[in-house]
């Protein structure tokens, strides 16, 4: 009797630690992320100037040459954007517009991956990139939007 009253307690502990855990979609920090642009900002131009819009913001008379803003990849941690700027043919700049920032762990995470993102881009050339660890969902969204912004640009 004493054995299955200590495992009972034990199994209620265990079930009250779990469904009381808190993850990091519930709680909302402060400040913004260094990465991430102002997400409150009006749309980019070019195009219709919806949120999704890949339409470019260069002149697209010369070469493809310009900036091309990529589709708006919604993950299960929030929105992912960014923009590639263009010259010659190359990508000269990726920019992240949206990642994830509804908390401090969200900062932290993209403030770290967002950067290793970019270089890899940029040094591919194209939305083959690896996966930044602890950044799995984040690597995701920011490739779906890269290879969109590519695909706008006419790049290969």
């Amino acid at each position: 009797m004493r054995r299955i009253t200590i495992w009972l307690l034990s199994t209620v502990t265990a079930l009250v630690l779990l469904f009381s855990y808190r993850t990091s979609t519930m709680g909302v920090g402060g400040g913004t992320s260094a990465v991430a642009g102002d997400t409150s900002a009006e749309p980019p131009t070019g195009g219709s100037g919806s949120a999704g819009d890949n339409g470019s913001t260069g002149d697209s008379g010369n070469s493809g040459d310009g900036s091309y803003d990529g589709s708006v990849a919604q993950t299960r941690w929030g929105p992912v954007q960014v923009r590639i700027t263009v010259a010659g043919g190359r990508i000269t700049d990726v920019t992240a517009l949206q990642v994830p920032d509804g908390n401090f762990r969200d900062q932290q995470i993209n403030d770290h991956a967002v950067p290793i993102l970019r270089q890899a881009a940029l040094t591919a050339q194209s939305a083959r990139i690896d996966t930044v660890s602890g950044a799995t969902v984040t690597s995701d969204g920011y490739r779906e939007s890269l290879q969109a912004a590519i695909d706008a640009a006419h790049l290969r």
